[in-house]
This record gives structure tokens, C-alpha cells and sequence, in this order.
């Protein structure tokens, strides 16, 4: 996707020294900015400006940045990226379980965060009509056919195997909760453990090195994420 004055981004954020970095480092992708210093502000700035991705920090001065989310998804699917502190992994599975679409953890990297903004552009412009076809790297899935292929050669995957991963392919790129994919593929009704060996066995199946997996990556106390097609 390519980045242009097109693509306008919410930046709702108390702290004016953030403000000016993000505003900086996007300005430079030629995003177009919008600028809100709390959660009222930035909701006002949702429905007159009309961005294509917010770029939210949870600690806002006049409401829970969790409230935040709340507000927004009951009547817009815009991406949002969280601005999380690196201790808070509790804010961080709270704001994806609510609807927002990743986080980026404070301090980042100008092109950390770039890519996660594309990523997540993406992500919502595949949202209404997923490609049957994922593919990414050596590694195929069909969704249409339930066909799992690696290298040319059909996988075989037991039945809650490929559950989790269409749900990381329906999501590709975005992580997913421990909460969010126990509820998908077992109803709520499992424990994080039996997912964490799930996972351990889909490595086993895709990764050339399951202890240095490049298609199913961790994100620590939160969940998981699928590379995306590249």
C-alpha cells in the first residue's frame, strides 16, 4: 500500500513531545495528520475528519483509553494501533479483546511503526473479503479448499491445528489474543497451556526452526500474530 496525503491518521495522545515525534515521522511517509490531545477531542476529530487509522495512547487525561476503544467500535471498524508502555501487557490484551488491531510498545522505531500502520491498512482493506489463497514466504493456505501447503507439499493438520490457523490467516499480520483464539476455536471452554501445544505442533508442521519461527511469532503475555503475505 502506498502511503500518500490520501491516507489521513488520528494521533490522540496528552503529551506534546509525542505528538511532535509521531507527527514528524508520518509527516515524512506524507500521511496526513490529525492531531488529539484527549479522548473527547479525538472522538470529535473521528467523526469530522474521518482517518483512516488512529494511533491511540491508553493513558488519556479525561478517560480510559480502553472507553476509547469502546466508543469507536460501536459505530466505526477504523484500525487502531495502541501506544503501549513496554510493562503493560494486561492494557495491551484488554485493547485487542475490545477491537483495537495491534500495538506499538513506547519507546519505538520510526519504521516499526510504519510497518505496523501499513500492516494494519491492510489488514482492514481484506477485512470484508478475505482472500481464499494466503500465502506467505514458502507457506500456502486455502481457505476455500482447506488446503495447507508448505514448499508444494500438502500439510496434514488435525482439525483444531487448522482452526487456529485460519483464524491467524483470517488476521494475518494482526496478533490475536489467547482469549480471542481459545473462544474461536474451543468456545472459551480450554486453557491457555493447551493452546500454547496447539501452537507448539503447528511450528512443528510449518516452521523450517520451530525455536525460531518465522510464520507463527509470540507476543509475550498477549497472544500470537502470523507474518503477513509478503
Amino acid at each position: 500500500m502506498a502511503s500518500g496525503s490520501d491516507i489521513g491518521i488520528l494521533i490522540v495522545e496528552d503529551e506534546p513531545p509525542i505528538r511532535r515525534l509521531l507527527r514528524n515521522t508520518l509527516g515524512v511517509q506524507n500521511y496526513r495528520v490529525i492531531e488529539a490531545a484527549d479522548g473527547r477531542e479525538g472522538l470529535s476529530q473521528l467523526a469530522a475528519a474521518r482517518p483512516d487509522l488512529i494511533l491511540l495512547d491508553l493513558g488519556l487525561p479525561d478517560m480510559d483509553g480502553l472507553d476509547f476503544i469502546r466508543a469507536v467500535r460501536r459505530g466505526s471498524p477504523v484500525p487502531i494501533l495502541v501506544l503501549s508502555s513496554r510493562d503493560d501487557e494486561k492494557g495491551k490484551v484488554a485493547a485487542l479483546d475490545l477491537g483495537a488491531d495491534d500495538y506499538v510498545t513506547k519507546p519505538f522505531g520510526a519504521e516499526e511503526l510504519v510497518a505496523r500502520i501499513r500492516t494494519a491498512l491492510r489488514h482492514r482493506l481484506q477485512a470484508e473479503g478475505v482472500r481464499p489463497a494466503f500465502r506467505s514466504g514458502d507457506l500456502t493456505v486455502d481457505l476455500a479448499r482447506r488446503l495447507v501447503t508448505l514448499r508444494g507439499a500438502t500439510l496434514h493438520l488435525s482439525p483444531k491445528e487448522y482452526d487456529i490457523l485460519a483464524q491467524l490467516v483470517r488476521h494475518a499480520g494482526k496478533v490475536l489474543t489467547h482469549r480471542h483464539l481459545m473462544k474461536e476455536v474451543w468456545g472459551g471452554e480450554t486453557e491457555v497451556q493447551y493452546l500454547r501445544v496447539y501452537i507448539r505442533q503447528l511450528r512443528q508442521k510449518i516452521e523450517a526452526d520451530p525455536e525460531r519461527p518465522r510464520h507463527i511469532l509470540t507476543e509475550p503475555g498477549v497472544g500470537y500474530r502470523l507474518t503477513a503475505a509478503q
